[in-house]
């Protein structure tokens, strides 16, 4: 008698599991927000609450499966927040320079209390965007493991160094040459 296959996938369906982060889900994502929006008045901050929103995906994941929490939230989604809070972040931080001041500078934006709305521009739509995608982001890349062809490469080191010499790479096929 053989174990069924799973297909590499070592995931099991639990109630319990399931139903625990179908409540806290709601919570977590809410303080994730929380924290990631009162970052410039109280501790906290736009990595930590990044960070926090990131990892309700996460928590999604383990319960409900990657592949079906993969297949939810497109990669385009993910890579959309890592790149879209790179351009909030340098956006907000050339507008300043184009005003005539510093990257970052945010006393010239031409809003009301441009220091705090900047800084807050740049936590919540920058970094917090930055940090729960490249969370989420890397969690998917390790989640999808290492398959035989990646870990199956020959090994590589430089022989024949010396001047006129062609480094030869260790396991190469051609064979010409002296070893």
């Amino acid at each position: 008698m053989s174990a069924p296959d799973t297909g590499g996938d070592s995931y099991t369906e639990s109630q319990v599991i399931m139903s625990t982060v179908k409540i806290v889900t709601p919570f977590v994502l809410t303080y994730g927000l929380f924290v990631t929006f009162h970052g410039a008045d109280t501790p906290g901050g736009g990595f930590q609450g990044g960070a926090i929103i990131g990892v309700v995906i996460l928590m999604l994941a383990f319960a409900f499966g990657i592949e079906p929490t993969r297949d939810w939230l497109a990669n385009s989604t993910v890579i959309g927040l890592i790149a879209g809070g790179v351009v909030a972040f340098a956006g907000i931080g050339v507008a300043t320079m184009l005003l005539g001041g510093a990257f970052l500078e945010y006393r010239l934006l031409p809003i009301p209390d441009p220091v705090r709305y900047g800084m807050e521009g740049i936590e919540i739509l920058g970094v917090a965007a930055i940090v729960s995608g490249t969370v989420i982001g890397l969690f998917f890349v390790t989640a999808a493991g290492f398959t035989a062809e990646t870990t199956a490469r020959p090994e590589r080191s430089r022989v024949g160094t010396s001047e006129g010499d062609q480094p030869r790479i260790r396991g190469d096929t051609d064979t010409e040459g002296d070893d």
